[in-house]
């Protein structure tokens, strides 16, 4: 049996026709793997296609017809691929959603795409669903993963998923003729999924993408990145997220490599270690928080470790991106990388899981250039892409050997960028979204007649290189009252790199300096205390604590002097800073359920502490409604500082003294 994924001819239209040519050409290869109880089990492609065929013909004998919206909640398993696959083979179509979205959220999603069907995890999820109760009537359908906890419910409309395989095994030959009918009837402009977006701005839309939007992106930019049958993925984001279906799906089927299902989220990092990866995927908070770990573990190790590491990573800083690039390095600096390889940089990749990545990307949001330039110079093939969920992810990526801290790539494959005299970035291409769902007006603003999206963010083509650069969200640039540029993320994104900052809103849109809201990192700030011996009780007391303070005043007061350093953004130092009281939540509205800042929201909830950031306040009393996790509200106080922060003469001011 052949072992290689043959390009896709005029048949190959739909996500269940490449499945059915994965299970002839790469029949005994792995398609999935799973981790549960410990156990890794795997499937076949050949295996695959057999499981989600009697998952197709199950869902047919509970009457899922053409066109139904099939709702899929639930972590990472194969089993919930197969249910989108299952769901297209029938001409239904699948909307994952976010499967820590409260019941609320989820009711909207629900309700607003009609879902007759309900693919739920566990028994956590049935409850929401059953909780959302009349506010999603078409709900008619529910069909559970795991059976733990589930033998005590009504079951007159709910059902196993192995018991629908079941059932669809034993009904075969009566419901063959009918599901291959479904299946030969797919074609391109069918659609594939609906994806809901993160709803930074107000309520999710639904993102209508079709199989040539899924297959001609998988197809180019699989081709871009040499992807084969032989890379191995691991599945570990939300479901929900375009990022997910692209490569764990789209992706996936394409090139016919085999997707890795972790356990947990609590496994997630042991998991990555077993299976190392030659293609993954994180958005900029994974290598945040993978960044904080090692640097509390080397906080902790003793004197000759601290050495080593300090000096070997500068060594890395110096020549590792250059030698990942293939430009020329001496001797001697090959030789210290070799020894640092040995001693620091190949164990604590195999300790991230990283030792085998080929490719890796990284997207969502803008990453940190000290915390990018941090994974290259260890040897890892980090690249940057930016995308969103309207473009089926990809609209630009950066090539071998022209990789960037400051830049996010060229156009991908088939797409076309042009930036508008406001500066806001468009592009249109194979990927670009067919329709926002019961949404005409926002569609016609997001696109037009020719196929151009609007990104909603500001940027320009880099002169020496011709690769985009992003500058921020181009609602949240904007300009200071002296009339320089005003862009938050850029700063944020260099606050972030410091691993006692989990996260940081800058302010300062129309005023005459910037602020900042910073909230602490609990783990990594918590270790500190620790090893110091300072006792705390809560997070609120540890944000507020004298020392937590000085360092994090040390933090944005070193940001000041990089930013001072950029002639278009030096304006942006910040001048006044808190630590917050409490981290913000998406359970709170404040974040979105990607973990982006809602920036109104926050403008709107702490307003007090936004007019003591700018009215010369010393403190500021404040309460602060919570969500609890079992659904509860209440309300936290406190007393915060603000403090001022030194800042620079910038490079503007610099070059207007001279």
């Amino acid at each position: 049996m052949a072992e290689t994924a043959r390009p896709a001819d005029n048949g190959l239209q739909s996500i269940p026709a490449l499945l059915a040519r994965n299970a002839t050409s790469l029949g005994n290869r792995p398609a999935y793997r799973e981790k549960e109880f410990g156990i890794w089990q795997s499937w076949s492609w050949s295996e695959a296609a057999e499981e989600i065929r009697a998952l197709a013909l199950g869902m047919l004998s509970l009457d899922l017809a053409p066109g139904d919206h099939v709702a899929v909640i639930g972590r990472n398993r194969p089993a919930h691929y197969w249910a989108m696959i299952a769901a297209q083979m029938c001409g239904a179509v699948p909307v994952p959603l976010y499967q820590d979205a409260v019941a609320e959220e989820m009711a909207y999603v629900l309700n607003h795409c009609g879902a007759r069907f309900v693919i739920c995890g566990d028994q956590e999820q049935v409850d929401k669903v059953l909780d959302v109760g009349d506010d999603a009537r078409s709900v008619e359908q529910i069909i559970y993963t795991d059976k733990r906890g589930m033998r005590k419910y009504d079951h007159t409309r709910m059902n196993a998923l192995a018991d629908v395989q079941a059932e669809g095994r034993a009904a075969s030959q009566r419901l063959s003729p009918e599901l291959d009918r479904r299946i030969a009837g797919l074609d391109y402009d069918s659609t594939c999924v609906m994806l809901y977006t993160s709803g930074t701005t107000g309520k999710p839309k639904g993102v209508v993408l079709s199989n040539r939007n899924i297959i001609e992106t998988a197809k180019n930019t699989s081709e871009f990145d040499g992807l084969t049958h032989r890379d191995e993925v691991l599945a570990y984001l939300p479901m929900a997220w375009v990022g997910d279906f692209i490569f764990s799906m789209g992706q996936a089927t394409w090139s016919g490599f085999t997707v890795n299902c972790p356990e947990s989220a609590a496994t997630m990092m042991t998991d990555l270690r077993e299976i190392g990866p030659t293609y993954f995927f994180a958005p900029p908070r994974v290598f945040e928080g993978q960044l904080t770990n090692v640097m509390i573990r080397m906080e902790d190790a003793g004197p000759v470790k601290r050495w080593l590491f300090r000096h070997y990573m500068a060594v890395a800083n110096r020549v590792g991106p250059s030698l990942l690039d293939g430009k020329p390095v001496g001797l001697g600096g090959r030789l210290s990388y070799a020894l640092g390889n040995l001693f620091i940089y190949g164990p604590l990749k195999n300790t991230l899981g990283y030792s085998r990545i080929r490719v890796g990307y990284t997207a969502g949001e803008a990453i940190g250039p000290e915390i990018f330039d941090f994974y290259r110079s260890l040897g890892i093939n980090l690249k940057q892409l930016y995308g969103q969920t309207e473009a089926s992810v990809f609209i630009t990526q950066q090539p071998d050997g022209g990789v960037r801290s400051d830049t996010v790539g060229v156009p991908s494959p088939g797409v076309e960028l042009k930036i508008a005299e406001s500066g806001e970035v468009f592009y249109r291409g194979p990927g670009t979204f067919v329709e926002y769902y019961k949404n005409p007006e926002s569609t016609a603003s997001t696109k037009d007649a020719e196929g151009w999206v609007a990104t909603g963010d500001a940027g320009f083509f880099d002169e020496g290189t011709g690769q985009l650069r992003i500058i921020d969200r181009a609602k949240d640039v904007g300009k200071m009252a002296d009339g320089s540029m005003f862009a938050p993320k850029y700063v944020e994104n260099k606050l972030k790199f410091y691993p006692n900052i989990l996260e940081a809103v800058v302010l300062g849109n129309g005023r005459d300096y910037c602020t900042a809201m910073i909230n602490i990192d609990l783990s990594a700030v918590g270790n500190w205390a620790e090893r110091n011996n300072i006792a705390y009780a809560s997070y609120q007391e540890l944000a507020g604590h004298p020392q937590v303070y000085a360092t994090i005043k040390s933090h944005v007061e070193e940001v000041n002097r990089s930013v001072a350093e950029d002639p278009m953004l030096s304006g942006c130092q910040i001048h006044r800073f808190l630590v917050l009281h409490k981290e913000l939540d998406a359970d709170d509205g404040e974040l979105t359920r990607t973990r982006k800042v809602r920036r109104a929201v926050i403008a709107e909830k702490f307003a007090d502490l936004v007019n003591a950031l700018y009215d010369g306040s010393a403190s500021v009393y404040t309460e602060t409604e919570v969500t609890y996790e079992d659904g509860r509200k209440g309300a936290i106080k406190a007393t915060l500082q603000i403090e001022d922060a030194a800042v620079v003469p910038g490079a503007l001011q610099k070059v207007a003294a001279e």
